[in-house]
């Protein structure tokens, strides 16, 4: 039987790691948009097969907190998905859609710190905004916050709460036990303080400047629901999650996310994004460019397909086997591994 969602959400703050776990959690995250296809069981794949070569634990959890854009019955498909191909979390999954008591804590607290605030502004007024500071903005690019509502609303209602990305912890948060290795590189060169670095296991350095190249993201949306990054952020603390292995595609995540770490006194995971399976317009997979349902019929198969994509050639007759072939071969490839399997 399939676990159901839960249906409380225990008193856990959001800004402390809750309870002692094992060196490594890792964490499966879909969003119950439509049923699994071939780009993300590459990616719970390989979530799943580090937690195991590193003996660790690994759960799922149902990112639902967009209630709009989710489709009835589709967590109750995914979870199926993942069990048809050996993928069982080891504890019941939850839910972010039962989860909004821990995000209002957190955003209590970091207004009440001054590190969130209100803010009234349309997309229209954010682009008539950098219309007028002469930074119009390029096709696809991200529409950066400039910082309209940072001193007060000025007399108009709020819509949204906002992230003040300028904000810089210089104490860190502790790294979680057992990986002495810090997920945020800073080397021989510590980088400008408006820069926000960390080392992708596969991708290598990375760096990115949230207020340049973002602004002041959005917490709490216009229609009353949390944004991702505070979610997400909130959940990864209160689980403990020490290792966040998922597709490339949500790389450019990390550094909102690290900050929010930061600013809620929450260590920082280790991180590893994976290569991404595209689509035939070149593009990531997805449901708007003709992905299909992830058939789990022949569930070895479509292993067989996930674990291609991530260097994998193991050879087995079975789901089992399949995994603990391909856990013993995942043992073998670390960093230097995937960014060779990139060039």
């Amino acid at each position: 039987m399939l676990p159901q969602p839960q249906t409380a959400v225990p008193p856990i703050p959001a800004t402390q790691q809750t309870r002692p776990k094992l060196a490594y959690v890792g964490r499966f995250a879909p969003s119950p948009t439509g049923p699994l296809h071939a780009g993300s069981l590459v990616a719970a794949l390989a979530s799943w097969l580090d937690a195991r070569a590193h003996g660790g634990r690994w759960l799922v959890r149902i990112e639902d907190v967009d209630t709009p854009r989710c489709v009835p019955g589709a967590d109750r498909l995914i979870l199926q998905q993942l069990a048809d191909c050996g993928l069982l979390p080891d504890e019941p999954p939850v839910w972010q859609s039962q989860r909004s008591a821990l995000y209002q804590q957190a955003l209590d607290d970091l207004a009440a710190r001054g590190l969130a605030y209100p803010c009234a502004c349309t997309r229209k007024d954010i682009e008539e905004a950098l219309q007028h500071m002469g930074r119009p903005r390029e096709r696809n690019a991200e529409l950066v916050y400039p910082g309209t509502c940072r001193k007060g609303l000025q007399g108009r209602e709020a819509r949204a709460w906002r992230f003040l990305s300028h904000f810089q912890e210089k104490k860190q948060a502790p790294a979680l036990t057992g990986y002495a290795q810090a997920a945020i590189e800073s080397g021989a060169n510590p980088a400008p303080p408006h820069l926000t670095c960390w080392t992708d296991r596969r991708l290598g350095p990375q760096r990115q400047d949230v207020e340049a190249d973002v602004g002041d993201f959005v917490l709490k949306r216009a229609d009353g629901l949390f944004a991702y990054q505070l979610a997400v952020v909130v959940d990864d603390g209160a689980q403990g999650i020490s290792h966040i292995v998922r597709g490339e595609d949500l790389c450019d995540n990390t550094a909102r996310q690290i900050l929010l770490q930061r600013a809620l006194g929450l260590p920082t995971p280790h991180y590893l994004h994976t290569p991404l399976v595209l689509g035939a317009n070149g593009e990531k997979l997805s449901k708007q460019n003709g992905a299909q349902a992830l058939d789990t019929s022949d569930p070895l198969t479509a292993l067989r397909a996930a674990g291609k994509v991530l260097g994998l050639h193991t050879k087995a007759d079975s789901v089992g086997d399949w995994l603990t072939g391909a856990t013993a071969q995942w043992k073998l490839m670390d960093a230097s591994h995937f960014l060779r399997q990139r060039e």
